[in-house]
């Protein structure tokens, strides 16, 4: 009887070991306007993003909920930029799309979701077209080609977004995404296109939903992401290039942009 246990005790092992190693590392691909992660995730507390987001259960469903709502089980999700909500994967793979407002607003989001259904500004779809994000999770090489797959999913719903943004704002995203190590401050932005500052700011939140300073440090920690995934810095290293003062306060604004700890989803990652 001992023997036949550790047979089938050995057998399990190596059956869970191969799994394992056939398991895709996790994905963070930082664009030039398009950014995505796939990969398992657990329980993401409440947490609120300066950027759109999609959210797809890349093998099945997930559960959602924004803030002081029921929770809901849904295979898609758009997140508008400001809206704190949180989700539990329990440990599936799970897409997320972050589209910068230089790109497109977050209507540009909707028409890729069908039958949708609203919970306080956040919409979610029990159906999910998948529309190829899966492939990011599963092609080893998929950080070779995912800009342009994401161009083409963003470009195929874009015709129908509302309205343009404020030209003056675009200019001051893209020299953010641009430069997103370097601290830029709210005067001397305003300056830069001729607005004062209160109004610059005001015009700020509401073409990208969030305040200027929120999503600089939005931009900053996606530029210690790429350090990580696309040229392997550790996160002490990571941290410093992007201009945190350590680690640790790293690791904290990590934490309380994404809802979970940085180790989970950036450890052996693939970007």
């Amino acid at each position: 009887m001992a023997a036949s246990y550790r047979q089938w005790l050995n057998d399990r092992l190596y059956k869970r070991a191969a799994l394992a190693s056939n398991t895709p590392r996790p994905l963070w691909y930082v664009g030039d306007g398009i950014s995505t992660f796939a990969g398992p995730l657990q329980r993401n507390a409440l947490h609120s993003h300066s950027v759109p987001v999609l959210l797809s259960g890349l093998y099945g469903s997930f559960r959602l909920r924004s803030e002081g709502e029921r929770w809901v089980t849904c295979r898609m999700a758009i997140v508008p930029a400001g809206i704190p909500y949180e989700f539990d994967m329990a440990g599936e793979p799970l897409s997320v799309i972050y589209l910068e407002p230089s790109v497109a607003g977050v209507s540009a989001l909707v028409p890729l979701l069908r039958d949708a259904e609203d919970l306080s500004g956040l919409l979610f779809s029990r159906m999910g077209e998948n529309y190829g994000l899966r492939a990011f999770y599963e092609d080893a090489n998929s950080a070779t080609w995912a800009g342009d797959a994401l161009r083409d999913v963003i470009t195929f719903s874009k015709a129908r977004q509302r309205r343009s943004m404020d030209a003056r704002i675009g200019r001051v995203l893209r020299d953010l995404q641009s430069c997103a190590s370097e601290r830029r401050s709210a005067v001397a932005t305003a300056q830069s296109i001729a607005l004062s500052s209160s109004r610059f700011q005001h015009l700020f939140a509401a073409e990208v939903g969030v305040p200027f300073r929120r999503y600089r440090a939005w931009q900053r920690m996606l530029f210690a992401i790429r350090e990580i995934g696309a040229n392997g810095a550790n996160f002490t290293t990571a941290a410093h290039a992007a201009g945190y003062a350590d680690q640790s306060h790293f690791a904290h604004h990590f934490r309380r942009l994404f809802g979970a700890a940085a180790s989970p989803s950036m450890s052996n990652i693939r970007g």
